[in-house]
């Protein structure tokens, strides 16, 4: 259906969701429409990922910096997040879609906590799909936050400087037990990272496109898996190399 080859699919896909506010003011509408509109993409390829097979999806919801915007449009965002996640969360369950959180929960508003949390612990038996909700993140707050609990740790005796590999030092990554992205999407055209998962996207494919979150549904995901399978992904090889491995 989707014309993707079953042996060449990411195993992580993480999605940085822009353009939402471009999206409203060229309709004429205010920045909070544009992010209602953009749980729709969300709910497009959340379906897209399971559907195709892809076990693991992170989506940029919430970043560190998202704290400098407008009270209002933060305060409704927030409002947004809660409603979805509650309104979703029959579906997510239904699917077997397991639900996890990357960020800090200080700071977080406690209904919204609530809601997340429950989320989590409902959907921490479910493998058919992982979803990680990057909320409150920073991708130089999560390494730095890593650093502090590895010396914490050679502090009390239990870690060595000595010990320090980049193995290692993953584990203390929000994302100790989810391998690094594949594939990151970016859409509205914008060719930076953005403070997103600075350690996991050391190797990982980058795809961007002119469309607008909003506008961003199965369609143009296929599209973006198809682009990373047209890909050769060599990790420092030669392309020969990689060619020639079994």
């Amino acid at each position: 259906m989707h014309r993707l080859d079953p042996q060449k699919l990411p195993r992580h896909v993480a999605v940085i969701m822009d353009g939402n506010g471009r999206w409203a003011q060229k309709r004429l509408l205010n920045r909070v429409a544009g992010h209602e509109a953009g749980a729709e993409s969300v709910r497009a390829v959340v379906r897209s990922c399971r559907e195709i097979g892809i076990p693991y999806l992170t989506l940029y919801a919430f970043s560190k910096e998202n704290w400098q915007r407008p009270r209002t449009e933060v305060e409704a965002l927030w409002r947004l997040l809660k409603r979805f996640i509650r309104s979703e969360l029959p579906e997510l369950m239904e699917r077997e879609i397991r639900v996890c959180h990357l960020g800090d929960a200080e700071g977080i508003p406690e209904d919204v906590l609530r809601e997340v949390q429950n989320a989590v612990a409902q959907t921490a038996s479910f493998r058919a799909l992982t979803v990680n909700l990057a909320l409150n993140y920073g991708g130089r707050h999560e390494i730095v936050r890593a650093a502090r609990l590895l010396m914490e740790a050679v502090h009390h005796g239990t870690r060595r400087p000595e010990d320090l590999t980049p193995e290692l030092f993953a584990t203390y990554l929000f994302t100790a037990d989810i391998p690094d992205p594949d594939l990151l999407i970016r859409t509205s055209g914008e060719c930076r990272i953005s403070n997103f998962l600075l350690w996991q996207l050391a190797y990982t494919e980058l795809y961007i496109t002119e469309t607008l979150w909003p506008d961003f549904r199965e369609e143009q995901f296929i599209e973006a898996v198809r682009e990373y399978q047209r890909r050769e992904r060599r990790f420092g090889k030669t392309g020969e190399q990689i060619r020639c491995e079994p």
